[in-house]
């Protein structure tokens, strides 16, 4: 076995549902991630032995294997092959790790990881009879944009409940407060702020042409503790929710991508090593606490504990979701948790948003120097998945 690296990272500015990013297709957004990381790297797109892309809608124009399309209308030769993957929330994480399983087993010398989501073209689908023309009945139209749909009424309901009932129920049973939850919210946004302001980003964002964004277009400076506390619960009966658009991540747009590869296979050095990774499974209903032990399992497969851990990119799909992992995680210090902000404020589509918080610990760390990092991310129908990053 040898090691795999993350040579380097991209993504797109995340664009709000909508917004800048949303006459765009997925495939198209692919391919700008795609072209502009071989291209800044000067690597030969023949030389990509596989891209591995995460998408979790394919419902629409990302149907039919996004990762072929999208590395085609990057101009890519069509020797190079492509495969979708989907697991959901952590589409992105997972094609970095099947592409570091690759490189690690020597299947692979390099390869390109990512993912993509468009939610503002995600369609709207009507289930196909199964008569050729029924006489009687009505279709229901489904939005694929995000959460459960055509359900098997064999599972039990109480796990097909909506992502944010599941984040009311896990801030119920972590106890944790509407004020807890809206002061993460507000954090989250004036980090991220700050660190665009400060040139946090610049290493890692590629523009879609024609579709500038001068930051990730959720990111609201304006809002405060008094605005977010104006905001109603939007998942449990009035006077009991804690949970609001506030305090839960946006519906976006956008695409990463990473490089990764074995020792020596770009002149450049590499952002990290990979050091480890692991997955792990809870009740689909209480999905947010998904990443607490995938995080202790990745690291204690790296040898590492939470004291040589320097930072932590942990995606914030709810509020409540990233501050019930803090506390299962005691032994972290929490403001080494998304330092530059959050999916609360940057924005959280889907397929692209584990590629994104890899790519930002794998430069954090070069910034820094060197350290340990965690990516860790929480899935919808109860899973999570960690990566650890080393320098």
């Amino acid at each position: 076995m040898t090691a795999s690296f993350v040579y380097d990272a991209v993504r797109t500015p995340f664009g709000r549902a909508g917004g800048a990013l949303s006459g765009i297709r997925p495939d198209d957004l692919a391919a700008v991630v795609m072209k502009a990381v071989v291209e800044r790297n000067g690597l030969d797109p023949a030389s990509v032995d596989d891209v591995i892309f995460g998408d979790a809608n394919q419902a629409g124009e990302d149907n039919r294997n996004v990762a072929r399309f999208g590395a085609l209308l990057a101009g890519f030769p069509t020797s190079v092959t492509g495969v979708t993957v989907n697991r959901l929330c952590s589409s992105s994480m997972e094609a970095v790790i099947q592409a570091a399983r690759a490189v690690e087993t020597g299947d692979a010398g390099i390869v390109l990881a990512g993912g993509v989501e468009s939610m503002s073209r995600a369609p709207f689908i009507v289930e196909k009879s199964p008569k050729g023309w029924p006489a009687t009945g009505n279709q229901t139209l489904w939005n694929t944009s995000i959460g459960w749909r055509m359900v098997n009424p064999k599972l039990p309901k109480e796990w097909t409940i909506s992502n944010g009932e599941s984040a009311e129920k896990v801030a119920q049973l972590t106890g944790l407060t509407r004020e807890a939850q809206d002061a993460w919210a507000l954090r989250s946004h004036q980090l991220a702020a700050a660190a665009w302001a400060e040139g946090r980003y610049d290493a890692e964002i590629v523009q879609v042409p024609g579709a500038e964004l001068a930051r990730d277009e959720g990111i609201r400076d304006d809002t405060s503790l008094e605005k977010l506390a104006g905001l109603r619960p939007l998942f449990a009966p009035a006077g009991q929710g804690t949970v609001t658009a506030g305090n839960s991540s946006p519906i976006n747009d956008g695409a990463s991508a990473i490089l990764v590869g074995v020792e020596g296979a770009l002149e450049t050095e590499p952002l990290a090593r990979i050091a480890a990774r692991a997955a792990h499974g809870v009740d689909p209903d209480v999905f947010p606490l998904a990443p607490i032990e995938a995080a202790n399992t990745a690291l204690a497969k790296a040898g590492r504990t939470w004291a040589d851990v320097d930072l932590v990119e942990l995606n914030e799909a709810f509020a409540s979701q990233v501050l019930a992992d803090i506390k299962g995680w005691p032994d972290l210090d929490s403001e080494k948790v998304n330092m530059h902000g959050g999916a609360l404020a940057i924005g959280h589509p889907l397929g692209a948003s584990g590629g994104r918080i890899i790519g930002h610990a794998a430069h954090e760390l070069k910034r820094r120097g060197g350290g340990v990092a965690v990516a860790a991310i929480c899935i919808g129908v109860g899973q999570g998945l960690a990566v650890v990053l080393e320098r």
